[in-house]
């Protein structure tokens, strides 16, 4: 190749070619019936003639296109590649000739063509690349005759479909679908179509998500364990597999999907990839969700019905056992009018508690619905009244209970009632000499709460902590403290059920307890009541 000035010259085409890579006599070019094309070393396309621009079904601009004017490029099993890993980027990449790389090209009314690249770098005098040139040769005929005498090549002369060819097909059925999400996959769950019914219930745009992996419509979690991987092999191995779960869309929400994935097979039993069906569910889940609470609710009710004999029997104790105390003072007393008076007064007290307690339970009993008996409950009077309860066995046993200021949450009086004289009562019941107990109140998010890591992450919490100087016990024994008829110490009196009614009593309010114990060192039962 000989130079004039600023052009080389081939002395086998006479034709010129500047330095920069391009044609000047490109009229001949022009006329050509082969697709040609040039490329600058970047990649931007400089020159197409009118076969090329007829084969892309499109005119590319020059200086901006770049790689191929390709509306869309796929390889032969109908995989999705990228413009800047086509055959002409390989080449401006490896500064090579590519091969035998065959490709499909769409163009943009949806029609594909086989075609053959064959890209050659372009250098100046000092080997400097300056570009590539590019033929395409359509080879659609060809592969259609190929498929045909392959398939008059057997008895039942079956049609050996491409992925390709069946995703054409697939794509303009099911299209219009808007209900369900339909998606095409390859063998290794790339996604190769998208319908508008996956744009609508998943929310990607379709050319947002094609050549994605079908992974990114899992949950984290799901995806750690392997979940979409698990569901093409089994439908690779039983030929469908189906799943039912939390799915995510591109904002982040999430959806209740149910999943269809089926193997899709040549006429030969070749896998060429899956379909799959999604369909949302979501309103379903939250309806069969609803239904279970209230049987959950409802099943709740009955099983605190049934348990109410031992609640009324334990609350009734105390207040019948001052009663007869205080009447036994009465009676040995009887002339001394100052006593006589001050023991009538706390025998009315006693007994205006037991007639509130009959009320109450009357009032639970009649009720089908919690919701019914919430309200705004200052818990420091609770605990006042709790310490009322139990004024004589603190003076007894020499008692101190220390209280921090408790908050007004919404809640069930009566209940609530329950809990404190349980935890209350516990702490007395296994104390050494001079009990004392602490209750200490804070709000903290549930972040924090190393106690219970499966609350809600949405949620603020009301953190009670009850804390005795108790003979304590084994933590590993803690979950069994909630238990019902379950005794630690089996050398207490007591039916076991106290712990147990205070933990479906904190689930009545949506929230959780826990203890921490060590022996010797008393426990510490915590409670958290969602604000």
């Amino acid at each position: 190749m000989e130079s004039k000035g600023n052009t080389l010259v081939s002395p086998f085409m006479k034709e010129e070619i500047t330095t920069d890579g391009f044609f000047n006599g490109r009229n001949l070019f022009e006329d050509m019936p082969a697709a040609l094309y040039t490329c600058d070393a970047e990649g931007k396309i400089t020159f197409f003639n009118q076969a090329a621009a007829d084969l892309w079904g499109r005119t590319p601009e020059i200086g901006k296109d770049s790689w191929c004017g390709s509306w869309k490029i796929f390889d032969t099993s109908g995989f999705p590649v990228n413009h800047d890993q086509c055959p002409m980027a390989a080449t401006l990449k490896e500064r090579r000739k590519i091969e035998n790389q065959e490709m499909v090209i769409e163009r943009p009314d949806g029609k594909r063509i086989y075609v053959l690249p064959h890209p050659k770098p372009l250098f100046d005098a000092k080997g400097n690349m300056t570009g590539a040139i590019n033929m395409l040769v359509d080879i659609t005929y060809i592969k259609v005759k190929e498929n045909q005498e392959m398939a008059s090549s057997k008895t039942e002369t079956p049609k050996n479909l491409t992925l390709m060819d069946s995703e054409e097909r697939y794509h303009k059925m099911i299209d219009e679908i808007q209900d369900y999400a339909i998606l095409l996959l390859n063998k290794d769950g790339y996604i190769l179509n998208w319908n508008q019914g996956a744009e609508k219930i998943k929310g990607y745009l379709e050319e947002e998500i094609l050549g994605k992996n079908f992974r990114v419509f899992y949950l984290p979690e799901d995806q750690e364990a392997q979940l979409p991987e698990r569901l093409i092999s089994e439908a690779s191995t039983k030929g469908k597999a189906t799943h039912e779960g939390w799915r995510v869309r591109k904002d982040g929400t999430k959806f209740w999907g149910y999943v269809v994935i089926t193997t899709l097979h040549d006429d030969y039993k070749n896998v060429i990839g899956f379909s799959k069906v999604t369909r949302d569910l979501t309103e379903r889940k939250k309806a069969e969700d609803q239904l279970r609470y209230y049987a959950q609710n409802i099943e709740s009710q009955n099983k605190q019905l049934e348990q109410y004999a031992y609640i009324a029997s334990h609350d009734l104790q105390e207040p019948l056992r001052k009663i007869r105390v205080f009447a036994g003072i009465l009676e040995e007393n009887i002339e001394n009018h100052t006593i006589v008076k001050t023991n009538i007064d706390k025998i009315n007290t006693a007994a205006s508690r037991m007639s509130a307690l009959i009320t109450d339970i009357l009032k639970y009993s009649q009720l089908s619905q919690l919701d019914k008996l919430f309200q705004p409950t200052n818990l420091n009077e609770v605990l006042n009244s709790v310490k009322e309860d139990f004024d004589l066995i603190m003076e007894e046993k020499g008692v101190l209970i220390e209280s921090s200021q408790l908050p007004v949450l919404n809640g069930i009086p009566m209940q609530l009632h329950q809990l404190f004289a349980n935890l209350i009562s516990n702490a007395i019941k296994f104390s050494r000499e001079n009990p004392v107990i602490k209750i200490s109140y804070r709000k903290i998010s549930n972040e924090k709460v190393a106690e219970c890591p499966d609350l809600p992450f949405e949620n603020t919490y009301h953190q009670i902590s009850f804390t005795d100087n108790g003979i304590g016990f084994e933590q590993q024994y803690a979950d069994q403290a909630f238990k019902l008829f379950h005794r630690l110490h089996e050398k207490t009196s007591g039916t076991g059920i106290g712990l147990a009614l205070c933990k479906k009593i904190i689930e009545n309010h949506k929230g959780y307890i826990c203890v921490h114990s060590e022996p010797g060192k008393g426990a510490t039962f915590t409670v958290f009541f969602p604000v």
